[in-house]
């Protein structure tokens, strides 16, 4: 009787929706609380200089969020979509009180173990839902809303404890914030947000995939997403390769931007411009995917991550570095939700939360990743030798993407 009423479709269940974008703005923001400040903190509060020991807080947030991306998809699938955001949201309580209060750096890393945890399951999450929710038709808008929630409200919260640090103190006031959104995001998953399972069920009766049996096991799955289906495995590379630049961002580009003379609020705008320009632009770059297909801008957000991050090796001054805070938010716009709509448009429904979850695994695994390379390039080599590397590897991505890849979007759902 319940199936009767289902509909498919981001119109049909706009009110879910919503509330589901509401609920990841909150996520993200939960990440934005560092963007600015946290390397900050390294050198002037726990006076550490290695940049690879600075750089630890992001190796262990995206190991940790990598693993529990991947147990999120499956978690999802065996208990529930709402059962897994709500734990992922009560992992998330202790972590503004930590940051507020660490008494060393070892704190603070412990900190980003948790939040690592609560953004697997919280992100993931809200993703499988979308998608559920919204069936085989406008996948690329729906992930553009998703991203756009959740990494504009990385950049405010980021923009917002930049301002908070140069004004009040880096700690604990910035960190006030957190509490904030703990409570807010927790009560909504609790009180308003409901279960998408049954979407799936419909969605297997009404829709006919071209992709082959629902019938795979775990490691089949994984197998295939990692490394043995050319647009899935195209997808996981390029999905690693864009969080390792922006693990690389998040714990280089403050120091750089603080060595050419930037104020702290200069840092702070600095910082927010680039998840800014991302969030906003993936509400148009994942209704053009849904519209001009997937591969292509995947490629092409590649390069011009590639040319942003170039620039940014180039730049001595705020107006430099803005625009290439700007060409590599539009690049990753680009890339970020069209990934996303390209394992949705691949993978079976029966295991599609799967696919997402290996998929999110090694993108995730980019942040660890990048920051570790980045810290040991810099620490050997230079700040600048560590952000031209990685450009390099960001522009390698993209071809091949170009290379391996064929479209995904299937036109008749268009």
């Amino acid at each position: 009787m319940q199936h009767a009423t289902i509909r498919l479709g981001l119109r049909e269940n706009l009110g879910q929706f919503s509330l589901l974008v509401l609920v990841n703005a909150f996520v993200g923001a939960m990440v934005g609380l560092e963007r600015s400040i946290l390397p900050a903190i390294a050198e002037h509060e726990f006076h550490i200089v290695a940049r690879t020991a600075i750089l630890s807080f992001i190796v262990v947030f995206g190991i940790t969020k990598a693993l529990t991306n991947y147990f999120a998809g499956r978690f999802s699938d065996r208990f529930g979509r709402k059962q897994v955001l709500v734990a992922g949201w009560m992992v998330a309580i202790p972590v503004p009180f930590i940051l507020m209060w660490a008494p060393s750096w070892n704190w603070v890393v412990m900190a980003n173990v948790l939040l690592g945890v609560s953004q697997g399951l919280t992100w993931s999450t809200t993703v499988i839902m979308k998608i559920d929710l919204v069936g085989p038709k406008q996948r690329g808008l729906a992930m553009g809303l998703n991203e756009f929630s959740g990494y504009f409200a990385v950049a405010a919260s980021a923009l917002a404890t930049g301002w908070i640090a140069a004004h009040y103190g880096l700690r604990p006031q910035p960190f006030y914030l957190g509490v904030v959104y703990v409570v807010a995001g927790l009560l909504l998953s609790v009180l308003t947000v409901r279960e998408t399972r049954h979407h799936v069920t419909h969605e297997l009766r009404t829709h006919h995939p071209a992709n082959g049996t629902g019938n795979l096991t775990q490691v089949e799955i994984f197998r295939r997403t990692s490394l043995t289906d050319p647009n899935l495995s195209s997808v996981s590379q390029a999905g690693l390769v864009n969080n390792l630049n922006d693990g690389m961002a998040w714990g280089l580009f403050p120091l750089v931007f603080a060595a050419a003379g930037m104020t702290l609020a200069q840092i702070g705008i600095l910082a927010a411009i680039y998840p800014a320009v991302w969030g906003a632009s993936q509400i148009f770059t994942g209704a053009l995917s849904d519209r001009v297909g997937r591969k292509w801008l995947i490629v092409w957000g590649m390069w011009l991550q590639a040319v942003g991050i170039a620039i940014t090796a180039l730049a001595a001054g705020f107006m430099l570095f803005s625009v290439g805070a700007v060409l590599l938010g539009l690049g990753t716009a680009m890339v970020y939700p069209t990934l996303l709509a390209a394992i949705g448009d691949v993978a079976h429904p029966v295991w599609r939360a799967s696919a997402v979850g290996v998929y999110r695994l090694w993108r995730d695994l980019g942040y660890a990743v990048g920051a570790l390379l980045a810290g040991i390039t810099a620490d050997l080599f230079g700040l600048s030798a560590a952000i031209w590397l990685v450009a390099g590897l960001t522009l390698l991505s993209g071809v091949i993407a170009a290379v391996r890849m064929s479209e995904t979007l299937v036109k008749e759902h268009a």
